[in-house]
Parts: C-alpha cells; sequence; structure tokens
C-alpha cells in the first residue's frame, strides 16, 4: 500500500493547515502505517481513495480523523520518569511555598494524547502532595483529537496499558476494574478538565498557570511556529512558571526568555521573573 508523491503531498498540507504540525519529506512509511486501520475503520481500499474523498468533501469529518490519526504520540505511565521526579521533589513544594497565601495551584497539559501524562501529574498530586487537598487545583489538559480527548474523559485503560509504567499501588488506589480493564476513579476524574485546544491557533481564556507539560509537541512544529506557540505560553504562564519540554526538545535559539533548570533529564525550564 504504497502512498503515491500526489496523495502524500495532499495529506502533508492538510495536517500543516490543521495542526501547524510539519511532516518532512520520508515520512511516507508513518502516514501508510497511520493510515491503515482508518482504511479499515471507514471501509475504504486504499490511500488513493480515501484521499480522493478528502479531495471531494464526500464524507464529513473524515479530515478530522485523517489529522487524528497522524498527531496522536505514543505515550504510557511515568513515561521517561525524570520529569514526573523533578515535578514531585522540587517543582510542586516550590510552588507550595510560593502559593501559600492563595492556597491555589494551575496546571496544565497542553498534549493529553490518551491521558497517561494527565493521570501520572494528578496521582502525584494526590498520593504524596496531602496538604494540597484543601487547596483550589486548576488542572487543564488539553488535545487537538477529540478521540483522544473522548478517551480522556472515559478514563479507561487496558490491562496491557497499566502494565506499562503504573506502579501496582497506584493502580489498586486510584483506579477500579471494569471487565478485563481499568477504570480511573472518580475522585481522581473529576480533578481535570479536559479540553479541545489546537495550540497552533490563539489560546483561549486560560488562568495564570504555575505548571506547563508540552512534552514531545515542538518537536513536529517548524522553527517559526515554536517561536509563536513558545510566545503564547509566556503570556500565560506565570512569572518564574515552569515549562516541561520533551527530551529532544529545547527553548534554546528560539526564546531567551526561559531557562532550562539544573535537573538531569527533566526537560524542565523556568520562565524567567
Amino acid at each position: 500500500m504504497a502512498i503515491s508523491t500526489g496523495d502524500f503531498d495532499f495529506i502533508r498540507k492538510l495536517v500543516l493547515e490543521r495542526s501547524a504540525i510539519v511532516l518532512e519529506p520520508g515520512k511516507e512509511y508513518l502516514v501508510e502505517s497511520r493510515m491503515l486501520p482508518l482504511l479499515h475503520k471507514e471501509g475504504l481500499e486504499s490511500i488513493e481513495i480515501l484521499v480522493g474523498k478528502l479531495r471531494g468533501g464526500t464524507k464529513n469529518g473524515l479530515a478530522d480523523l485523517v489529522v487524528d490519526a497522524l498527531t496522536t504520540n505514543e505515550t504510557s505511565f511515568f513515561r521517561d520518569i525524570k520529569p514526573f521526579e523533578a515535578l514531585k521533589g522540587h517543582i510542586i513544594p516550590d510552588i507550595i511555598e510560593k502559593n501559600k497565601t492563595t492556597r491555589e495551584l494551575t496546571i496544565w497539559c497542553g498534549a493529553s494524547s490518551s491521558g497517561q501524562e494527565p493521570f501520572t501529574i494528578a496521582m502525584i498530586l494526590r498520593n504524596d502532595f496531602p496538604q494540597l487537598l484543601n487547596w483550589k487545583i486548576n488542572f487543564i489538559s488539553s488535545d487537538i483529537s477529540r478521540e483522544m480527548l473522548q478517551r480522556c474523559r472515559a478514563g479507561k485503560y487496558s490491562q496491557l496499558e497499566v502494565n506499562r509504567g503504573l506502579p501496582a499501588m497506584l493502580l489498586v488506589k486510584f483506579f477500579e476494574r471494569v471487565g478485563t480493564d481499568w477504570k480511573v476513579k472518580d475522585d481522581l476524574l473529576k480533578m481535570i478538565q479536559f479540553r479541545e485546544i489546537n495550540l497552533a491557533e490563539p489560546f483561549p481564556v486560560l488562568p495564570k498557570v504555575d505548571v506547563l507539560f508540552l512534552r514531545n509537541v515542538l518537536i513536529y512544529f517548524d522553527v517559526e511556529m515554536k517561536r509563536s506557540v513558545l510566545g503564547k505560553i509566556k503570556r500565560v504562564l506565570k512569572p518564574e512558571g515552569y515549562l516541561f519540554l520533551g527530551a529532544a526538545e529545547t527553548t534554546m535559539n528560539i526564546d531567551a526568555s526561559f531557562e532550562r533548570l539544573p535537573l538531569p533529564q527533566s526537560g524542565c525550564y523556568q520562565l524567567k521573573g
């Protein structure tokens, strides 16, 4: 099921226009592998037929499904453990001290995917910081994919998914068994407000944020879009607020307003005050 150059270019342009994500030449294999489940789901025989329907606009919502398939990233609970160790050992204690008068904490996960990252953060807050039970916690988790947001709101994961990185103690404490799956308990689920936000577009009105997780997102943008997104982040972060990026991402040579913190392998930056 090799994709033609014309079909690849059409899909590249569609994804760029809708999400600002750049699919470089040479990523044909990615498009082919990500489209295969969608073709089966929609009963289509080839990418050529899929692109024909996209060009003709004959199937409502098909373009959204294509963008969803190409912008959803692999994730797991406590993925790349170091950022969560930094959050638990340094960042949250610092914010608790700074905000002890207001007793308010605002966290934003800018790329929910299927929800493992925001639920990991919520478990850390509930399990390791009992003093926050009396605080007002604003926890926003967003994604461009409506399908992924539906998964997040359902909070249901397979045995395989919970086996990847989730300690048994936390599984028992924060999940309940539903058939062969595991569901996030309501107490944790209700902590988080899941919202559809396209980072390439103007941000909606948001509260000032203490901590923003935006891991493995900027890597898919060109330099100008990275600069634009970081500029919008500056306006929503509190002075000296924290930004977590992926291991392969940096603000260096893009925006000098952020300082990388000496927390090994955490990808943690702080907005200069």
